[in-house]
């Protein structure tokens, strides 16, 4: 099995509910987001690639129109601006474009991320 994965850097602005409201991330805060995708296949394609890099672009595409400088409340509704339902809104979205994608990794901090990767696969 080959594997490859890509990182996509934005800033957004996001608050979650649910949470006491003593919770710092009760109140609007943003993040230095990093959104990594990764694909794996068991064959190359005819340039020794699971796929060329430069088709992950419409990632980048996406997130600079999307949700670069936003806030991500708006574009999450209904669901909470949690990075494990970003990771899971960003793979339904590009899983149709990519069929080598498997997990898709949001990381909200140098020191914190989460990963969304379907069971079955």
């Amino acid at each position: 099995m080959y594997k490859i994965s890509k990182e996509f850097p934005f800033s957004a602005a996001h608050s979650l509910f649910g949470l006491p409201d003593d919770h710092p991330c009760s109140r609007m805060h943003g993040h230095n987001y990093v959104v990594t995708v990764h694909l794996r296949s068991r064959e190359l394609n005819s340039q020794g690639f699971v796929r060329d890099y430069n088709e992950l672009r419409i990632v980048k595409e996406y997130i600079d129109s999307t949700l670069d400088h936003r806030n991500l409340n708006d574009i999450l509704t209904p669901l909470n601006s949690s990075a494990e339902n970003l990771a899971k809104m960003l793979y339904d979205n590009f899983k149709p474009l990519l069929p080598e994608l498997y997990a898709i990794e949001v990381s909200e901090t140098p020191k914190t991320s989460a990963v969304y990767e379907p069971d079955s696969q």
